[in-house]
């Protein structure tokens, strides 16, 4: 972020942007700062948007070679192209060697590194990745956003907050815009603001109904999900989030034991650390083998479901009661 922000300031341009990664806000952040700065204002002769798998390379082939309408640059942006994992062969031949006044931004949120593409836009631009962010970063940002609306949050309130938002960046900002009008007129957000106007994401209702499973708490795991149904989320998709949670415990689990910190597990795992050390306290009241035998239990039932045996409903229901 750092080198994009210091071409900004310098208006010294690559020819080729890649903002890539996990983290949407940011790349369409930069994405449209990099517009407001190549860019005229209400310019559509020279800037072009493509969008999806289908682009067709040949049309922004034959654009980049056009040469821009009383203005110094083409620029094209290309969103979400796939571009990065296959088929972009042509583009990274034609990026070798571009029109001196065609400018290119690509937004994707998976690359392949090894690909020809990738190692084009190295060679001719700039790549920059936009990972998760960790805790103290999206509590400070979180804070500086209240802040702009003269409003503040306590570390405890902010840390209860995250814990109900996750750590997506276009997620929180949602919520923080929701508490921002409910608080309206006062100077502090408070617990009681968070816990009544914020959305508790469906990945945290499963990590919750997880800690209502090792704790032996058969009522509360069940109504976690009732309230998951309540909510129209389909029983298949519980099943695979409480498969998918099983199993990175059990990884956590059996990092943990090699004497992995949550530092060293978190980019093993695709998590930020802080969300990697409530894993670790987590799997911490299981067993490997209750956890192996947990993932087995959630093949199970999909394969139940599948052969018509049973309904989803139900399925999910005796998952739950069959590993507390």
């Amino acid at each position: 972020m750092r080198q994009l922000n210091e071409d900004i300031r310098q208006q010294n341009f690559r020819q080729v942007y890649l903002l890539y990664g996990q983290e949407r806000y940011l790349r369409r952040q930069y994405r449209d700062k990099l517009k407001n700065a190549l860019c005229q204002e209400g310019d559509t002769m020279n800037t072009h948007f493509f969008e999806g798998k289908d682009v067709a390379v040949g049309e922004i082939v034959d654009l980049a070679e056009t040469l821009p309408f009383f203005a110094d640059r083409r620029v094209i942006f290309i969103t979400d192209s796939g571009l990065f994992k296959s088929g972009g062969e042509k583009m990274a031949e034609y990026l070798s060697n571009p029109s001196e006044s065609a400018y290119f931004v690509f937004t994707e949120s998976e690359v392949d590194k090894r690909s020809k593409l990738y190692k084009a836009v190295q060679a001719k631009g700039y790549a920059a990745e936009f990972g998760e962010q960790d805790e103290n970063t999206l509590k400070r940002w979180a804070a500086g956003i209240l802040a702009r609306e003269n409003m503040k949050i306590t570390e405890s309130t902010v840390q209860l907050f995250l814990g109900k938002t996750g750590t997506d960046m276009e997620n929180i900002q949602m919520e923080l815009e929701k508490l921002i009008c409910y608080c309206i007129g006062r100077e502090v957000v408070t617990a009681e603001d968070v816990e009544a106007v914020c959305t508790v994401r469906i990945s945290n209702h499963i990590f919750d109904m997880i800690n209502a499973i090792a704790a032996g708490q058969q009522r509360r795991a069940l109504e976690l999900y009732y309230d998951l149904l309540a909510l129209k989320e389909p029983p298949m998709r519980i099943l695979f989030l409480i498969a998918r949670q099983c199993n990175m415990l059990l990884q956590v689990k059996e990092l943990g034991a090699r004497g992995f910190d949550s530092r060293a597990i978190a980019p093993k795992i695709g998590v930020p650390p802080f969300v990697a050390g409530k894993y670790l306290g987590q799997a911490a009241k299981f067993k490997s083998a209750a956890l192996r035998g947990a993932v087995e239990k959630c093949v199970e039932a999909e394969e139940a479901v599948k052969t018509g045996r049973m309904n989803d409903k139900m399925s999910v229901e005796i998952l739950i009661l069959s590993v507390l």
